[in-house]
């Protein structure tokens, strides 16, 4: 039997908490399934800040025009001013529920400026404004009662009225989900649960390419179950690359925030030239995907490794003041980002597409809800503008709990006679190098060809590529009994996937997404998109 819940929440980021939160406030029931502990997140990770007008030397129209202007033509206006202008209210709350955010010597708050960004607009606890927002909402949580976390708990696959009753067609208007299958990974053993709605707050999809600024969390779990569940998918050819991460000699890619930039740091080739202002009027401070493909020439162009970033200009101990976390970062890796440049190089980041939604959350499957960087709003449109993310999750998660609610309130109890998950004649998996392989051949198959700059025919050589990775891990999923390292390679291949077909859709160069075939911008902008067919095997 089913264990039921009014709501459930797959991820534990800001967007997932927030949500949660309003949800029980109103008297929900909810439980926040999460597959490590309610800490791990993309959120924990996010250095930069939060965007949000509150000096009064801002206003709300300059906000939206900067995001609009990032978004190259995809953004979606109407979202675009709802979510910047719901922005203070959103931010309140946020306090309200003890998020501390840095103010300056005269008690108003210090407000950061990075790429793209006309006004100084960025809230920030430091250098760890995700881990501070992470921490209070967890501790809010704590207080209720109406809150249930679910730690060490994978979610598997949705299930939807169409997987019970033949006679409804995937994704159609009469399906809609009903609860999901979960692997709690420290039990090894599959668990059923139901509810009213369910919520995706899962977060990215970095770990498809060899070299990310996320964690290991980050494998598209939920935009994988919502496509395969049928929900609508679009624009995921719109992949962030960060311009600056830290090259370590370990291969490893940390993060540094382009907050550093916006304090004065500058790009530099290895003869020491700044190179920015040959690309955009802004400089370093030109929107995100201006400054990947920069430095990705400038990289080409000398046969580099890497380019430099110089924050030695910045007032000395200024920087382990404000970028404490950074500064500990690189003098652990070697260098002191007061005394010399350190190299960078880009790495994948954020996920501008996902599943598809409205202004409350909603997917196009009735009863699921997407909230944070695994949704598509329209707000980030071809590239996003920096600390938006945060924002966007805040937002639509008060707004989708709002909606979730009213959706709930007429509902009769979740269903409990769910079918329960069967392994049938799998057996223990026999030789687990095939999972490493793939996973390792997947993460470098994107790099190489589904990366900074493309063409159709490294799309096409990966899509082959992935299309055989994809039926031997098909295969290998249907003989042997589940484990966690199986189900992320199997997301992240449904997520390569989606990312080549979108890619192959839009045949112009727009934000993030540049191909070698189509240099030129289309007249007029529109999304990709995809979703699944319920002849799909």
């Amino acid at each position: 039997m089913a264990i039921p819940y009014d709501a459930i929440v797959v991820g534990s980021g800001i967007g997932g908490l927030s949500f949660a939160l309003n949800l029980a406030n109103q008297g929900h029931s909810v439980a926040i399934v999460t597959k490590k502990t309610s800490s791990e997140s993309n959120t924990n990770w996010a250095q930069g800040g939060i965007a949000c007008v509150t000096d009064q030397n801002d206003n709300f129209d300059s906000h939206i025009q900067d995001t609009l202007d990032a978004g190259d033509g995809l953004c979606d206006d109407p979202v675009v001013r709802h979510i910047v202008e719901s922005g203070p209210a959103r931010v309140a709350e946020l306090i309200a529920w003890g998020v501390h955010f840095e103010n300056g010597q005269n008690g108003q708050p210090d407000l950061g400026r990075e790429g793209g960004h006309s006004q100084r607009r960025i809230l920030h606890a430091r250098d760890m404004t995700g881990k501070a927002i992470e921490s209070a909402l967890l501790k809010a949580i704590s207080k209720t009662s109406k809150i249930t976390l679910l730690e060490h708990h994978l979610a598997i696959d949705l299930i939807t009225q169409a997987k019970l009753d033949p006679k409804i067609t995937l994704g159609s208007s009469a399906d809609r989900v009903l609860g999901l299958h979960v692997l709690h990974t420290q039990k090894n053993q599959v668990e059923t649960l139901a509810a009213k709605v369910i919520i995706l707050a899962t977060g990215g999809i970095g770990q498809v390419y060899q070299f990310t600024t996320n964690p290991d969390i980050a494998t598209g779990d939920g935009i994988a179950m919502a496509y395969r569940a049928g929900a609508e998918v679009r624009d995921m050819e719109m992949v962030q690359f960060h311009p600056t991460a830290l090259k370590t000699a370990d291969g490893r890619r940390a993060l540094i925030s382009e907050a550093v930039r916006g304090e004065g740091a500058i790009l530099r080739d290895l003869k020491g030239n700044a190179f920015m202002k040959e690309f955009h009027p802004l400089g370093d401070l030109a929107p995100r995907d201006v400054v990947a493909r920069a430095i990705d020439s400038v990289m080409k162009r000398d046969g580099a490794p890497h380019v430099l970033l110089d924050a030695t200009a910045i007032a000395n101990g200024h920087l382990h003041e404000r970028f404490p976390h950074i500064y500990a970062t690189c003098l652990a890796a070697g260098f002191d980002l007061n005394r010399e440049p350190i190299p960078v190089v880009p790495a994948a980041h954020y996920l501008c597409g996902g599943v598809s939604t409205d202004l409350k959350g909603r997917t196009t499957l009735k009863g699921l809800y997407a909230v944070g960087e695994v949704a598509c709003t329209g707000l980030h449109g071809a590239n996003r503008l920096a600390s938006n993310s945060l924002l966007e999750a805040v937002v639509l998660a008060h707004d989708g709990a709002t909606s979730a609610s009213q959706e709930m309130s007429p509902m009769p109890s979740p269903h409990l006679d769910l079918p329960a998950w069967i392994d049938g004649s799998a057996g223990n998996p026999d030789e687990r190098v095939v999972i490493a392989h793939n996973w390792d051949e997947l993460r470098r198959t994107m790099w190489n060809y589904v990366g900074i700059v493309r063409s159709t025919k490294r799309l096409q050589r990966a899509q082959t590529r992935i299309d055989n990775l994809a039926e031997e891990v098909r295969e290998y999923y249907w003989n042997f009994r589940i484990e966690p390292r199986l189900l992320e390679l199997r997301n992240l291949i449904q997520v390569a996937e989606l990312i080549i077909e979108c890619a192959l859709q839009r045949h112009e160069s727009r934000g993030l997404h540049f191909t070698l075939d189509y240099p030129q911008k289309l007249p007029q902008a529109r999304h990709t998109a995809v979703q699944r067919l319920p002849k799909t095997p």
